[in-house]
Formats: C-alpha cells, structure tokens, sequence
C-alpha cells in the first residue's frame, strides 16, 4: 500500500515538474521569436527534458496497472 501512495505522490510530483518545463519551452519560443534568446540550445534541453518526464510519467502509470 505504502508503495502505490509514493508512486502516486511521485507522479504528481513528476506531473507539475513536466508543466512547469513545458511553460519554459513556451517563453524560450517567445524569445526566440523576438530575438531575445541567445542560446539556443536551451530549446534542445528543454525538449530533452520534456521527453525524459513523459517517459518517468509513463512508466510510473505502467507499474501501477502491475
């Protein structure tokens, strides 16, 4: 029992870090339209960040239906 209420504290926990990376790719967009961006590869990053969540996210689902 106690592992399913982590898991489920983790997801919630893994779902506001993945909206939170999600409203910085959308000022990083901005800048970027505006030419306020400078380094670029921050886009990259948060990208890669992005997918790396979604994965932990769908995983964490994944072992709940176990």
């Amino acid at each position: 029992m106690a592992k399913k209420i982590s898991k489920i504290s983790d997801t919630k926990k893994i779902i506001s870090e993945l909206n939170s990376a999600r409203k910085s790719l959308l000022n990083l967009r901005f800048q970027k339209a505006t030419g306020q961006l400078e380094k670029t590869s921050g886009i990259k990053k948060t990208r890669k960040k992005i997918a790396q969540l979604l994965t932990k996210k769908n995983q964490n689902i994944g072992l709940k239906n176990v």
